[in-house]
């Protein structure tokens, strides 16, 4: 079992920069895929990016080229700069946890509480 606390949400100006992270606890972080996801009042929680145990990066066509995710496996930590927001970026921000022969978003998967993200134009 992993647990999973994100933090470094807030207001940020469209154009800025802001860097979220999430900390697992509880068992062997290097084992999980890692990937954040987004959510907004009445809609799906989308899929924003993943890290791979290797390293392998994917994002979400809204979000590539300005977001960058990262894994520090010496803390237990991923991380999501996010470059050039925009307003339509504002959600409440999941950190996700799958090991293998989980899928990431799935139900076998572990959730933070995720962090809000607000971009103001």
């Amino acid at each position: 079992q992993v647990q999973l606390v994100e933090a470094g949400g807030g207001l940020v100006q469209a154009g800025g920069s802001l860097k979220l992270s999430c900390a697992a606890s509880g068992s062997r972080f290097s084992l999980y895929n890692m990937a954040w996801y987004r959510q907004v009042p009445g809609m799906q929680r989308d899929f924003v990016a993943l890290i791979t145990t290797d390293g392998l990066t994917n994002y979400a066509d809204s979000v590539k080229g300005r977001f960058t995710i990262s894994r520090d496996n010496a803390n237990n930590t991923v991380y999501l700069q996010m470059n050039m927001p925009k307003p339509a970026d504002t959600a409440v921000y999941y950190c996700n946890a799958a090991s293998a022969g989980a899928a990431l978003g799935g139900a076998n998967s572990h959730w933070g509480q995720g962090t809000q993200v607000t971009v103001s134009s």
